[in-house]
């Protein structure tokens, strides 16, 4: 087991290049100093080896951050901002509030959302050093509703898994889609839709797989 101080990840970290975003990638009244913690976690992430990424000290980096989200439903209005982990706790009731924004509109029906798309959307949020706040195109598809929209379009897939909870299709608040997405693909954390002319980023907790619509 590797054991490093934090100062010397920094060292080593600054010494390999830390990432700072561009002034053009940032937001015009966006005061915030360079080296903001979420930048300095980012870099830490970024830069550092997957060797030290995997490291005690490293891990204990990343917990510094407490995660949260805000999802705004473009269908229904609904906006909903909560810290959704918390000291290493998934937090229940911001869960469930998720859980119910992501509900499947059309029929109202809820289903369990994989965690994992809430680490991904705050994940790129902090690549993008951005706040991580999405407008919401679709969460949750219920069977039913997923075959509609199947023979209604090509572009919906017939075992979507949005009727598993493991896919949402998104667009970050300030940021552009594109941009988003080539972050998603250098992830390379499940499957990656790029929408351009609908504006919207596709991503799941599924085989890693890349495709435009």
């Amino acid at each position: 087991m590797i054991f490093l101080s934090l100062s010397t990840i920094v060292r080593v970290n600054f010494a390999i290049g830390f990432p700072v975003p561009r002034s053009s990638d940032r937001h015009p009244a966006d005061a915030r100093p360079q080296f903001s913690r979420r930048a300095f976690l980012r870099g830490v992430l970024m830069g550092v080896p997957a060797a030290l990424a995997l490291s005690p000290v490293v891990s204990f980096a990343q917990g510094l951050e407490r995660r949260s989200l805000t999802l705004v439903n473009t269908h229904t209005a609904e906006r909903v901002s909560v810290e959704f982990l918390r000291d290493g706790q998934w937090c229940q009731d911001a869960l469930a509030q998720l859980t119910h924004v992501l509900r499947d509109h059309r029929s109202g029906l809820e289903h369990p959302i994989d965690c994992g798309l809430f680490e991904q959307l705050h994940d790129l949020a902090l690549f993008a050093d951005r706040d991580a706040h999405y407008e919401v195109i679709s969460g949750y598809r219920s069977p039913q509703t997923n075959e509609k929209l199947h023979n209604a379009s090509s572009g919906v897939a017939k075992r979507s898994l949005h009727m598993e909870g493991r896919a949402i299709d998104v667009r970050m608040v300030g940021y552009r889609t594109d941009r988003l997405r080539d972050l998603a693909l250098a992830a390379g954390r499940g499957g990656v839709g790029y929408y351009r002319a609908s504006n919207f980023l596709h991503i799941d907790t599924g085989r890693v797989r890349s495709w435009g619509g």
